[in-house]
């Protein structure tokens, strides 16, 4: 069966999005709001991919994400779509931010109270006095130079070597590491972690991050760390309902099998209940994984599967979500970083092996969010950062192994007591990102953000291998983690908008933005 999205005579163009994660939602809502006919497919019986919900026995977990950060570029698409953040989702700013506990001594509860963050480096480093405060003001300018490379696509190496691009690199240093630029206010390797562990939101170290990525750590501490009430995936949920009441089609428990292609053009996607036809379509699927599923391997020129497996790909996660009888009095989110960090990471990313002293993040998140959990009640979500698959770990062998080491080691961060407390548990491995989420080498945070793989030398919005497809998500430009992924779906719609002849929703305005940007040089 046929089911073509395109009318004859009709003058309404068409998309098709393969995914229904927060990327896809996002490009649906402003797709629909400039008059496009929009279909969702998802392979999962629920919407949110990767910032889904896991609900169990009355406990309610964020599957992944669980960091909402700078609300501004979502309120915009919101407002596309004739609506407001807050009034489709609660959120609550937290303070402290998290508590970092250092494996090495010391710790910090971060907070974007800048006196008291002050004091709180100057008691646990006092060399690095004052440092916070310059390193806020170095990266307010950053970013403001910085936002022509995160809102604009970039198709080649003549969008990166613009004239005035040209011009903001020597100031933005993109060459240097994250560590590297951070010693130019910390002396601490302490200090310097509390403002660069965020480098693991993109699945890399902060000893070979591009410094460019420092502006992660400021957007917590300018903008606010916030909490939707019901988890990340409260956005996702919410996103969903705002579409569909703009029309959007979202299908569910439907996997897409292949995508269509006629004269080396996309025009539609299959699935086992038949053949859907579009004007264009939208990958929001973990990319190396659709492609090597969805597209045949003669299809594409630059990204076959052969050049695929020489790309540079994150770590991945081994997840435990716990419902727990009784409460902890301790802050929402938890960040233990290793005694030996550089060991640590080489582990993770070189030697793919796994640690003793894993580093790792608990989220208590019933202390601010009550309705996660029945009465008396709390969730706890750990994450530890892992190899992704690899030959040198086989996670059938060493789940259980791994699990007692997790539970042992969240002592360190004062969760203890935890094992006999245990309600309801459930483990998600590097295998299980793999196999039953389809994320290539369980790779949760997509490609590496490596300066080989950034800009256009990413997957690129308006996929260069085969005509009539887009993408968005944290596979493409700009990146991975929730703002920078809503940010691609602005930046893919432009496009797709672009292509098929329409006023997109949203204007662009970043022609005035570089301007402004070059004028802080100036």
């Amino acid at each position: 069966m046929v089911m073509d999205l395109t009318e004859r005579g009709s003058t309404e163009r068409s998309v098709i999005i393969v995914g229904a994660g927060p990327g896809g939602l996002a490009a649906a809502i402003l797709l629909a709001a400039a008059g496009i006919r929009v279909r969702i497919i998802e392979r999962l019986p629920i919407v949110g991919g990767r910032t889904s919900s896991i609900q169990a026995d009355g406990f309610r977990f964020d599957l992944g994400p669980t960091f909402f950060l700078y609300p501004r570029v979502l309120e915009e698409i919101m407002r596309a779509a004739g609506t407001t953040l807050d009034r489709e989702v609660e959120l609550v700013r937290l303070d402290p931010q998290y508590r970092l506990i250092f494996g090495a001594g010391g710790k910090l509860d971060c907070t974007a109270d800048i006196a008291e963050m002050e004091r709180q480096i100057a008691a646990l480093a006092p060399n690095d006095a004052g440092g916070f405060e310059r390193f806020m003001r170095d990266n307010r300018r950053k970013l403001e130079l910085m936002q022509p490379c995160l809102e604009n696509a970039f198709g080649g190496w003549r969008d990166v070597f613009t004239a005035r691009l040209a011009r903001l690199l020597p100031s933005l240093q993109p060459h240097r590491s994250l560590d590297a630029y951070l010693r130019r206010f910390f002396s601490d390797p302490r200090t310097r972690l509390a403002f660069s562990f965020q480098s693991k939101y993109l699945g890399m170290s902060p000893f070979r991050c591009p410094s460019l990525f420092s502006i992660l750590s400021f957007l917590e501490y300018e903008y606010g760390v916030f909490h939707p009430i019901g988890g990340c995936a409260a956005i996702t949920e919410a996103l969903a309902r705002v579409a569909q009441r703009l029309g959007v089609e979202i299908q569910l428990d439907e996997p897409v099998e292949k995508l269509l292609i006629e004269n080396k053009r996309a025009v539609g996607v299959r699935t086992s209940r038949g053949d859907y036809r579009a004007d264009s379509v939208v990958m929001n699927a973990d990319f190396a994984r659709a492609m090597s599923r969805l597209v045949p391997d003669a299809s594409r020129r630059r990204w076959t599967e052969k050049k695929i497996a020489k790309k540079k790909f994150s770590c991945s996660t081994f997840m435990i979500y716990l419902g727990i009888e009784g409460r902890f009095d301790l802050p929402h989110h938890n960040v233990y970083i290793s005694s030996d960090y550089e060991r640590n990471l080489d582990e993770i990313e070189r030697l793919h092996v796994l640690s003793r002293d894993p580093s790792f993040y608990v989220q208590n998140a019933s202390v601010t969010d009550p309705s996660l959990a029945p009465d008396g009640m709390t969730t706890l979500y750990i994450l530890a950062p892992v190899t992704h698959q690899h030959a040198n770990v086989d996670w059938r062998v060493e789940k259980e192994r791994f699990r007692a080491l997790m539970l042992k080691q969240i002592e360190k961060a004062g969760f203890t007591d935890v094992e006999r407390r245990i309600r309801f548990e459930r483990i998600v491995t590097p295998l299980d990102w793999d196999e039953q989420y389809e994320i290539h080498l369980g790779a949760t945070f997509n490609l590496s953000h490596t300066l080989d793989q950034l800009l256009h030398l990413r997957p690129r919005n308006r996929f260069e291998d085969v005509p009539g497809v887009y993408l968005v998500g944290g596979g493409t430009h700009p990146g991975s983690g929730l703002p920078v992924i809503f940010e691609s779906a602005r930046i893919t719609s432009r496009l797709m908008c672009e292509d098929l002849g329409v006023t997109p929703p949203i204007a662009a305005a970043t022609a005035d933005k570089l301007g402004n940007a070059m004028e802080a040089l100036t």
